[in-house]
C-alpha cells in the first residue's frame, strides 16, 4: 500500500510519479489512476505467488504464506457525527481494505468501487477466485492513529487522487490537542489503544486467521550529546512497547488470534 499510494499518488517515494496538481515536483504520472493500477497488479502478483507455492511446494514443505498490511486506526473527529463515523469506515476501507478485502473476499471494498468508479480496475472471475483466501496468516504494521473528519468533494469532481477519493480529512489533532504523544516523525502519534481496536476490527471484518504484528515502533530526535550509557536506557521505547503490548494482550484475551509481536 505504501509504495502504491506514495510512489504513484503523492510522488513522495520512488518512483516519484503523481499528477502535477498533487505535486509540481512530479515529472509525470496520474494520481487518479496509477495508484490503483499499481495496487491491482501487486494483488494479482501476490495471488499468483500464493497459488504457485500452494500447488507446488506447500504440501512437501508444510509452510505457510501470508501478506503484510499496514494501517492506522481511525476515530471520529466528532463522536456524535454520523458523517465522521462514516469517514472512519471509508478511511479503513481505503487504507486496510484496499488490499485486505481482495485477499479475503476476492473484490475491492464497496466503498472504493463506489467512490473511485471506473478508475478502479476490476478483477476477472479467475483472478477473484485466485485472490480469495490467498493468505494463511496476516502480518500487520501499526504505528499511529488519526481522527477522521468527513470532507466535501470538489463539485465538479476535478483533480481526483487516491489521497482525496475517500472524502476524509485525517489529522492527529482535535481542537489543537494531539490524539497521543507526538513522535519525532510529524505524522506519527503514540496511541496504543488503536492497535487493539485495529486487531478487533480485523477479526470482525476479515475473520480470525493468525496475526503477527510485523512492525510497531516510534522514533525521537537524535541527540548525539547524550552519553551512550544514558542513551541505552531508552525509556521512551520501553514505555512505547510495554503500553502497546498491554493492548495486544487485551485483544488476545478478547479472542484475536495474535501469534507474535515483532518490533
Amino acid at each position: 500500500m505504501i509504495f502504491c499510494a506514495y510512489g504513484y499518488g503523492s510522488g513522495s517515494t520512488a518512483p516519484g510519479r503523481c499528477s502535477t496538481y498533487v505535486s509540481k515536483a512530479c515529472g509525470a504520472g496520474d494520481s487518479s489512476t496509477e495508484p490503483y493500477i499499481a495496487g491491482h497488479n501487486l494483488l494479482i502478483a501476490h495471488a499468483e505467488a500464493v497459488r504457485l507455492y500452494r500447488t507446488r511446494y506447500q504440501a512437501a514443505q508444510r509452510g505457510q504464506v501470508g501478506i503484510v498490511q499496514v494501517s492506522h486506526w481511525f476515530i471520529p473527529y466528532d463522536a456524535a457525527s454520523d458523517a465522521d463515523r462514516h469517514a472512519v469506515k471509508r478511511s479503513l476501507d481505503f487504507m486496510l481494505g484496499w488490499f485486505m478485502h481482495p485477499v479475503a473476499f476476492g473484490e475491492y471494498p464497496a466503498t472504493m468501487r463506489r467512490l473511485v468508479g471506473r478508475r478502479l480496475p476490476e478483477f476477472t472471475k479467475e483472478q477473484s477466485d485466485m485472490l480469495k483466501g490467498s493468505y494463511d496468516f496476516l502480518g500487520l504494521n501499526y504505528y499511529t492513529s488519526n481522527y477522521a473528519q468527513a470532507a466535501a468533494r470538489a463539485p465538479d469532481g476535478s483533480k481526483p487522487s487516491y489521497g482525496t477519493d475517500h472524502w476524509v480529512n485525517q489529522t492527529g489533532y482535535r481542537n489543537g490537542v494531539p490524539i497521543g504523544p507526538p513522535a519525532y516523525t510529524p505524522i506519527f502519534f503514540n496511541y496504543p489503544p488503536g492497535l487493539r481496536e485495529l486487531l478487533l476490527y480485523i477479526r470482525r471484518i476479515y475473520g480470525n486467521r493468525p496475526i503477527y504484528i510485523t512492525e510497531n515502533g516510534t522514533d525521537e530526535a537524535n541527540n548525539s550529546t547524550i552519553p551512550m550509557k544514558e542513551a541505552l536506557k531508552d525509556d521512551t521505547r520501553i514505555s512505547f512497547h510495554v503500553n502497546h503490548l498491554k493492548f495486544v494482550h487485551k485483544a488476545i484475551q478478547e479472542g484475536v488470534n495474535v501469534k507474535g509481536y515483532i518490533t
